[in-house]
């Protein structure tokens, strides 16, 4: 029962994503085994539809979703549950694809253009011990600075999704996420450029002014004119897959049930933004003849990396 979280005793489909996820990785860290199949069992047909979407050879892609819930269960230690744990996992997956294809082109193998966001979780390597603390500094702004955009960002979309206005988000997310021109984006959503012009220099004020809320040493991480910089904001979207769209969303989506304005929004998100982690998602849901072989593949991982896991009482 993909998707599913034993709660009590019982699968209870009303748990909350996030709420799920933090249960199980409680339960892992503790070493219960159980969890740490329900989780394989969760995560691993989302992680193998994007890995066959990238990868020409299928044993490609069963190693490399193999390799990133090892690599997640040997590095749990470092795991930051404030962060999504599917985003964690795609960004595993994105670091291992690319490792795949760097071997097969150095082997002189013929490969596909893979674009690796930089956004692989920094725990999988250790830091290098002689790096000047200085250029350490640097990078912790960096961090803070990307944490605060994309806590504002994130602000700004759950602002236009709670007040229903999604066909706002849309031309947001076609400046944002997808680099779109004005005109590009009126003549995409049929609407005039001049309020495409208007809907981006609203959004654009609504961040400065979560900016301006932000407290102390926040506020001072960030400069206002990084808020007009699209390209920063772009990468962080990309990076942090702010606006993509919940799994039980996706379900309704396939199922026929989703009204609008979610309907069109839905539609816009997967055919015109054509977000790759949500395909993941929507490929999982819409497959039934992968199953028995995915059940294979989760039972293979489990046997492989069980014996990671921290033995009861010991963490």
């Amino acid at each position: 029962m993909r998707g599913c979280v034993e709660v009590s005793g019982r699968w209870d489909n009303l748990v909350q994503a996030d709420d799920a996820d933090s249960f199980l990785v409680t339960a892992i860290r503790k070493g219960d085994q159980r969890a740490w199949h329900q989780l394989i069992d969760r995560y691993q047909g989302r992680l193998m539809a994007f890995a066959r979407s990238r990868l020409k050879e299928a044993g490609d892609a069963e190693d490399a979703v193999q390799e990133t819930l090892l690599g997640f269960v040997t590095s749990l230690k470092h795991y930051d549950e404030s962060r999504s744990l599917e985003t964690y996992l795609f960004a595993i997956l994105r670091y291992k694809i690319g490792e795949i294809l760097t071997r097969r082109q150095r082997r002189g193998e013929f490969t596909t253009g893979f674009d690796i966001d930089d956004d692989t979780p920094g725990t999988l390597e250790p830091e290098d011990p002689e790096t000047p603390s200085r250029v350490a500094a640097g990078h912790e702004r960096e961090k803070r600075q990307a944490d605060l955009l994309a806590t504002i960002l994130r602000r700004l979309i759950e602002e236009l999704r709670d007040r229903g206005k999604l066909e706002d988000l849309q031309v947001i997310e076609a400046l944002f996420y997808m680099g779109m021109r004005n005109k590009e984006i009126a003549d995409l959503v049929g609407r005039d450029e001049k309020a495409i012009a208007g809907i981006k220099f609203r959004a654009l004020g609504r961040l400065q002014e979560f900016l301006a809320e932000a407290a102390g040493t926040d506020r001072s991480v960030l400069e206002d004119s990084q808020l007009s910089a699209e390209a920063t904001i772009s990468k962080i979207w990309r990076q942090r897959r702010l606006s993509c769209l919940k799994r039980g969303t996706i379900g309704s989506y396939l199922l026929g049930v989703l009204e609008e304005p979610w309907l069109s929004y839905t539609r816009f998100h997967l055919e015109t933004v054509r977000c790759l982690m949500c395909h993941a998602n929507l490929e999982d849901l819409s497959t039934e003849s992968e199953v028995a072989r995915d059940e294979r593949l989760g039972e293979q991982i489990f046997q492989s990396s069980v014996g990671f896991l921290s033995r009861p009482g010991s963490a």
